[in-house]
């Protein structure tokens, strides 16, 4: 059997008290490993479009008041 398909079948023997407790583990891990990259990508300059398309359409009169 190969590893991913041991894994899986533990998936399924776990409880429904496991699963939840696994699935918040996932969404967590994604959660952390989303936040990294954001990081990673605004440090590096790629998010720096945002700050321009806003900046433009603050110039344009788009933009509301929150």
């Amino acid at each position: 059997m190969l590893k991913i398909e041991e894994i899986e079948a533990t998936i399924e023997s776990l409880s429904e008290d496991e699963y939840a407790r696994l699935r918040e583990w996932f969404y967590e891990r994604d959660w952390e490993k989303w936040d990294k990259q954001i990081e990673v990508d605004s440090e590096s300059g790629k998010l720096d479009f945002f700050i321009k398309e806003a900046l433009d359409e603050r110039s344009k009169g788009n933009l509301r008041e929150l």
